[in-house]
């Protein structure tokens, strides 16, 4: 079997002890962003299976844009990515 040469970690271990690996992560050409796609790509930079520069430009996200993601998550949960939700949770 070959193995592709990427730079840092293959898989990571998350907190429930799951493994998550870049395989895990949506493709590159992403364009429809539903809220698991956002949330894989959330914990994939939290646990440092991919650098947050790595996915900025993989995916072609503003730092703003990701920035949201990672606050809502961590405010309300991966419910808040969703985008039906955002008037739930948008802040005032």
């Amino acid at each position: 079997m070959f193995l592709k040469k990427v730079e840092g970690p293959r898989c990571v271990t998350l907190a429930d002890g799951r493994v998550m690996t870049r395989a895990d992560l949506p493709p590159g050409d992403t364009k429809r962003w539903v809220a698991s796609r956002k949330a894989a790509v959330v914990r994939g930079v939290a646990y440092g299976l991919i650098s947050q520069d790595e996915a900025l430009s993989l995916y072609g996200l503003s730092e703003e844009e990701f920035g949201e993601w990672v606050t809502a998550v961590s405010r309300h949960g991966v419910e808040a990515l969703k985008a039906t939700s955002l008037q739930k949770y948008r802040q005032p």
